[in-house]
């Protein structure tokens, strides 16, 4: 098959119908039954945090594109994980069932942490505020106890960026937007970020001015000769706008209050109740709350958090020698800390952001010491995930703390199900009269 005929077919997969995406997988289903289209060879390399477009890839991939993605380029395993919705949950599971790929689905949010209200923990310049994720999730629909906090999330999320639109387009004068009309059509659902608002306002500014390099350069107060270079660099010119008038000090910028953003209990309550499992989000290791990591990590873990995320690129590919010594260092420090609270990692590029890669460098040298540990904790992931879905039986079911009270045992148990599961289908019937060790021997 040609070139052009695989990339009309790419571009289908991420029109914001469903149905066009739908009959897209398909497609490319056929096509690999028939060995009509080329994929890599399949390598020990996983992303298991990639945003969708339900809440601002970078790249534009759905999740049925991300799951082709990982399909053609010989990825192992991926996971998705968007802001605030599950909205692309189901969607991406099928596709990786139909595509043969090995996947897992989550959100992350905001949350406020009382005991940490006096330290900057993983959001720069917000103390208490907490990201946080839910991985391991397995369909998008919820219970009616966590469908409330769902729409209490995207409800929240709405309303901030509402408040923002409003506080921007004031102090651009006339360069604006109408949130309806200019940045809910971005969106495949109605649930825009930050990101979605920086794409919004270029595109006004592009419409409204004829020149939009001396526009930025008042408006974001830069340099003329600087803006006229980062106009034509996009990642440069969002990440910019999105720094000087969206974070702390910029014009549409708010400083969270305690109930800016929901407590971390409910957004507990909501993964534990859809089976999934609450996830440490861990940024760098350099502010005051990463820094009292044993501390921050005995806290989440009692309140059921049972794994940790993190995004290796940004703490070992760094230019600056000492920066990255440091950071570096606490990357090690972090997974040797995971490893004492029992928290198998859950490791990605996030993809939201342009200039992110679409998988880590799992050959890089520096990430050798800790290359098995990503490794085990995406085969964790998926193999929760797999039995999750197809049977109830996943890390957080009565079956798996029956079998396997003590937390350390059941993470061996749900790595080894991960890699002993082919990705696609489901290849036995589980179910929760087997033993551990009945369920290993029908995998595969």
């Amino acid at each position: 098959m040609t070139s052009d005929l695989i990339g009309q077919i790419e571009a289908r997969l991420n029109d914001f119908n469903p149905d066009v995406r739908r009959e897209a997988v398909a497609e490319i289903a056929a096509l690999l039954k028939a060995s009509k289209i080329a994929i890599e060879p399949e390598r020990d390399a996983a992303n298991m945090h990639c945003h969708t477009f339900f809440s601002f890839n970078a790249y534009g991939h759905s999740p049925s594109s991300l799951v082709w993605l990982a399909k053609k380029r010989g990825f192992r395993l991926i996971g998705m994980i968007d802001f605030d919705v599950l909205d692309g949950v189901e969607e991406f599971m099928n596709a990786c069932e139909l595509l043969g790929v090995r996947g897992s689905a989550g959100i992350e949010t905001r949350v406020i942490l009382p005991e940490f209200s006096m330290r900057e923990i993983n959001s720069p310049g917000e103390p208490g505020v907490l990201y946080h994720i839910g991985i391991g999730f397995t369909q998008t629909g919820a219970p009616p106890e966590a469908a409330r906090i769902l729409a209490e999330f995207r409800a929240r999320a709405a309303q901030r960026n509402r408040e923002m639109v409003a506080k921007i387009n004031a102090y651009l004068d006339l360069v604006s937007v109408d949130y309806e009309r200019d940045i809910l059509p971005l969106t495949p659902a109605n649930n825009p970020t930050e990101r979605h608002l920086v794409v919004g306002y270029i595109e006004a500014a592009r419409r409204a001015t004829n020149d939009a390099a001396a526009f930025w350069s008042k408006k974001l107060d830069t340099p003329l000769d600087q803006m006229v270079k980062i106009v034509e660099d996009a990642p440069k010119l969002q990440n910019l706008i999105r720094a000087k008038l969206m974070k702390q000090g910029g014009v549409g910028y708010a400083q969270p209050g305690p109930d800016t953003f929901p407590a971390l209990e409910p957004l507990h309550q909501m993964i534990e109740v859809c089976g999934a499992l609450p996830c440490v989000g861990w940024l760098d290791g350099l502010s005051a709350g990463e820094q009292a990591l044993d501390e921050l990590l005995e806290l989440l873990t009692g309140k059921g958090a049972v794994t940790l995320n993190i995004v290796p690129d940004r703490n070992w590919n760094i230019a600056n020698a000492e920066v990255k010594r440091r950071k570096l260092q606490n990357l090690y420090d972090v997974v040797a800390a995971a490893e004492r609270h029992a928290l198998p990692l859950n490791v990605g590029t996030e993809m939201n952001s342009y200039g992110q890669k679409l998988i880590d460098d799992f050959d890089a040298p520096e990430l050798a010491p800790v290359r098995q540990a990503f490794l085990d904790g995406a085969y964790f992931i998926y193999g929760h995930t797999i039995l999750q879905r197809h049977a109830g039986l996943g890390f957080q079911s009565a079956w798996a703390k029956a079998h396997f009270p003590d937390r350390r045992a059941r993470n061996i148990f749900y790595t080894r199900v991960g890699k002993a599961a082919r990705p696609g289908q489901a290849q036995a019937a589980l179910d929760a009269d087997l033993l551990p060790d009945e369920v290993l021997a029908g995998l595969g």
